[in-house]
């Protein structure tokens, strides 16, 4: 086996030496994949739009895992945000070897009851950070010849869940940017994948299960399984992507849903 980017590693060592870049960090899926990545030995880079809740993870995450981790408060849906989230991961750590696209989050309503506000703010916060973020931190991987970007997209793109129409053209623009991104990098090193999780056991959950039981028991009546995903169960799937193992992986839509769509 002569191509080291293919050989196993286990423990601490699968990560270490490397820098990953985790926005949307401070809290749900996107911690669930710090703590995922800091186990396993990676510095990090936590970005998020919630400051103190940031600081606060940053500092308890580099003193539980003993990992080097820096947090970044920031607006990743302009190129202002993104730029400076690379300049302070380059001041601290070098080039990041490893950017997960986890930022999002959109307004779930009926298509006719979105204002464009609610509109702007859905393709903002999943499409416009994943777009900048990417394109201020690809430079630096295609420098080194290897990366790992995987993005966070959304089981609902297929299923056609009942008002995520909005929230599907952001993250359906996320799935075809992962396509497009694979094929124009596939000799350079760099890989681009996106995690598509159906519901996810979170506050965020918990929260529109008792403000909308009836909208939520939609949602889960299309999982097979009958339940939501655990935090973690998503977060491995990413971690799997963002390793030296899935260097043949470039370019897919991994569901992470209990059934809700097959093949």
């Amino acid at each position: 086996m002569n191509n080291p980017t293919l050989r196993p590693l286990s423990g601490r060592a699968r990560f270490s030496g490397q820098v990953a870049v985790v926005t949307g960090a401070a809290r749900g899926i996107g911690l669930a994949i710090v703590e995922a990545l800091a186990r396993e030995g990676a510095s990090l880079v936590m970005a998020d739009i919630a400051d103190h809740e940031l600081q606060a993870e940053a500092r308890r995450i580099e003193h539980e895992y003993e990992v080097k981790v820096i947090g970044v408060a920031g607006d990743l849906s302009t190129e202002e945000g993104a730029q400076a989230l690379l300049a302070q991961t380059q001041s601290a750590f070098g080039d990041a070897a490893i950017l997960v696209n986890n930022a999002g989050g959109g307004v779930i309503l009926p298509f006719l009851s979105h204002t464009a506000e609610t509109l702007r703010m859905t393709i903002d916060r999943n499409l416009w950070t994943t777009l900048w973020c990417t394109r201020a931190f690809l430079p630096g991987m295609l420098r080194h010849t290897y990366g790992r970007i995987v993005n966070l997209g959304a089981d609902s793109v297929r299923n056609g869940l009942a008002d995520h129409a909005a929230y599907n053209a952001a993250k359906g623009g996320v799935h075809a940017l992962t396509t497009g991104l694979a094929r124009e990098f596939a000799t350079a090193g760099v890989t681009v994948n996106t995690v598509a999780p159906c519901a996810v056991n979170s506050d965020q959950l918990r929260k529109f299960v008792l403000e909308k039981p009836e909208v939520a028991k939609q949602f889960m009546s299309v999982i097979p399984m009958g339940r939501a995903a655990e935090l973690e169960e998503v977060a491995s799937m990413v971690v799997y992507l963002a390793s030296r193992e899935a260097a043949f992986m470039t370019g897919q839509v991994i569901s992470v849903n209990g059934g809700s769509t097959m093949l």
